[in-house]
């Protein structure tokens, strides 16, 4: 990368805008005041613009000033903190991983799924959620290690990116206290009866379920429908509705939500998968979270 313009000039110069004036800055620097002056001129110089004005008997920030103060602002107070976190990575060096997790994969199964790594002593976890194919896109250009999904990556010959089973769970039916006992009673006919919160079509699961409540023969009540499903947990735990989810994160439906399991949606369950841009995954972190032979898959 090549700069039309030096660093150090521009730290004359943000020195120059912070004390208020050439001399200030001077001292301060330690530097004469033509060497100062000369140093920001080649600046302006560089930068096609004037950065200083005269007013009175000192000096004033033009409009392209103040942009380039802004942008020094930043620069200097990052690199400020340079030092120490340059001793911090040489004292305690950290595995990083970056996860990509699809807005259709639901939050809780994401922390279960990276469960196994989450011990791992000076571990950097690096998590951005985004939608799928946005996420793949970061992965192919190696801005992320390993992309967790509801869904295998779909054929792209653009795309050389592959799809790894991190195996799958079973669906069950949630309810707050107020709708368990309607919800339960004679199941699965009865969610019929109560409204329902379900995951809009974002989710690889939705279309699974339209066509299971379709099998039961039910019309439902939709009260909700949310791309977020921590959000569909969190109104369901306040009684807005019934839901399903995988039972892989029963216990803490149960347990931090305060939900009651009504009932299993037989023949119906999530898939999960680990995307990456190698045939056998490579990084180490990313390993550990592929099943061993013969583990069962999350339930």
């Amino acid at each position: 990368m090549s700069l039309s313009f030096s660093y150090r000039h521009l730290y004359y110069f943000w020195a120059v805008a912070k004390e208020g004036g050439l001399t200030r800055a001077a001292a301060k620097l330690g530097l004469s005041v033509q060497t100062v002056s000369t140093q920001v001129r080649e600046l302006e110089q560089a930068l096609g613009a004037a950065l200083l004005k005269p007013a009175g008997r000192g000096l004033a920030l033009t409009d392209a000033g103040i942009a380039a103060l802004e942008q020094a602002e930043q620069i200097f107070q990052i690199g400020e903190t340079l030092p120490e976190r340059v001793r911090d990575a040489a004292t305690t060096p950290a595995l990083r991983l970056a996860v990509g997790i699809s807005d259709g994969l639901p939050k809780l199964v994401a922390q279960r799924l990276l469960a196994p790594i989450l011990d791992t002593p000076q571990l950097r976890l690096l998590c951005h959620e985004d939608e799928f194919d946005d996420l793949l896109g970061d992965l192919a250009l190696h801005r992320l290690d390993v992309v967790l999904a509801d869904r295998p990556a779909p054929a792209n010959p653009n795309l050389r990116v592959y799809s790894h089973s991190l195996g799958s769970s079973p669906v069950a039916w949630y309810a707050h206290p107020r709708w368990a006992q309607a919800a339960a009673r004679d199941f699965p006919a009865s969610l019929a009866d109560v409204p329902l919160l379900l995951p809009t079509s974002h989710a690889a699961l939705r279309p699974r379920l339209d066509q299971w409540l379709a099998e039961q023969g039910l019309r439902p009540r939709i009260a909700g429908e949310f791309e977020d499903s921590a959000l569909l947990a969190t109104f369901g735990s306040e009684g807005l509705g019934v839901f399903p989810a995988a039972t892989a994160v029963d216990d803490a439906l149960t347990g931090r939500y305060g939900l009651v399991n009504v009932g299993r949606a037989e023949g119906l369950a999530e898939q999960f998968y680990a995307v990456g841009t190698d045939k056998k995954i490579s990084h180490p972190l990313v390993r550990r979270l592929l099943p061993q032979p013969g583990a069962a898959s999350p339930a």
